[in-house]
């Protein structure tokens, strides 16, 4: 009878532990940012300061983007280098920037008719921006060089926490679930929200916040992992491809994601 019962610890404990993901350290880089808002397969770093002005480093360069006139930069979405997001939400103001972090295009949403008051933005396909409607609850597919909706999705009754997206994918984080949209505006997974609180995203995996706990959902599955990281405070953190970023008490830490 004992042996049996190790037996079936031993499995149990095993069956637990693959739900974990592994990491390991690979370098880490003194930085001093307010915020950070990318990092690239290339090292590329988008960043802003405390005097507001957004950051593009590379290993050679360092050029510079600032707009004092729209105050602070609430979120920035370089997922296409070529056409930089910056939203302003006390301006409820766009701003697109091109790799040279010239600005390209403004889509002010004040004047936009019909009146928009956005929440949430983030990069689509083409001309696009997913945005979050805050007056009419919903989550839209805005194509800004048209000002027309090319799709929008069923309204969302909760506190809407986070977004991310892609070309093919657009993750909106409330304070009950996890919504998973096609770029067609389907829905394709709606996952319970148990206490994440924001979440990173790359071409490959999204990552989840709870307290200082990190979950990672790999791309096209639909069980949450946690992830085994060091013990700290975790002021931000980022994903780019299987590559974590933790940054905390100004050192940007990478870490190599363990995936079977």
């Amino acid at each position: 009878m004992r042996n049996l019962f190790i037996f079936f610890f031993i499995i149990s404990f095993s069956a637990v532990a693959q739900e974990q993901i592994h990491t390991s350290i690979k370098d880490s880089t003194a930085l001093k940012a307010d915020k950070i808002f990318g990092v690239d397969t290339f090292g590329t770093l988008y960043y802003t300061t405390e005097d507001n002005t957004f950051y593009k480093k590379t290993k050679d360069t360092t050029i510079t983007y600032t707009n004092f006139q729209l105050g602070q930069i609430t979120t920035a979405n370089a997922f296409n280098p070529l056409k930089i997001n910056l939203f302003y939400q006390d301006f409820n103001t766009v701003i697109i920037l091109d790799n040279r972090l010239a600005e390209i295009f403004k889509i002010d949403f004040n004047t936009v008719q019909p009146y928009k008051n956005v929440s949430f933005v983030s990069t689509g396909f083409d001309n696009t921006l997913w945005i979050f409607n805050q007056d009419l609850q919903q989550l839209e597919l805005y194509d800004y060089k048209t000002n027309k909706i090319r799709l929008k999705t069923v309204p969302v009754q909760a506190d809407i926490l986070d977004l991310k997206s892609d070309y093919n994918y657009c993750y909106l984080l409330t304070e009950k679930y996890l919504y998973i949209y096609n770029y067609f505006g389907s829905l394709v997974n709606k996952l319970k929200n148990i206490g994440y609180e924001t979440m990173a995203f790359s071409k490959a995996h999204l990552v989840l916040k709870k307290a200082e706990q990190l979950y990672i959902l790999p791309k096209k599955e639909t069980e949450i992992q946690s992830i085994a990281h060091p013990n700290l405070l975790i002021n931000q953190f980022l994903v780019t491809n299987e590559t974590l970023y933790i940054y905390d008490d100004k050192i940007l830490r990478q870490y190599q994601l363990k995936l079977e």
